[in-house]
């Protein structure tokens, strides 16, 4: 009799241990999650601004451009250039990234 009560009480005791490591897995896991989404939310809004400030620096130089007393020389149409490019790069670079994601 004694031993199937000292076995049953190694059954609970193993039980409540696995219990207490899969609430500890879980609440890891899920703090795992909350950063991840956290870091994505982050990502994204960086990428908003370099977008906007993409598009400002755009318009700001085709304003300038069109100004007759501006004297704008080569710098500021190969900066131009080179915004647009770099615009269009990262457009593409976004672009194959989400396909990546979703095939």
């Amino acid at each position: 009799m004694e031993v199937v009560v000292i076995g049953v009480m190694q059954g609970v005791v193993t039980a409540m241990g696995i219990w207490f490591l899969q609430k500890s897995m879980t609440k890891r896991d899920k703090a795992t999650q909350e950063r991840e989404k956290a870091r994505e939310d982050m990502e994204y809004n960086l990428l908003t601004a370099v977008n906007a400030s993409i598009s400002l620096g755009e318009a700001t130089a085709k304003a300038v451009q069109r100004i007759p007393d501006a004297h704008c020389n080569g710098d500021m149409t190969t900066a131009l250039e080179y915004t647009t490019t770099v615009k269009h790069e990262l457009k593409n670079f976004l672009n194959r990234k989400a396909v990546e994601k979703v095939v």
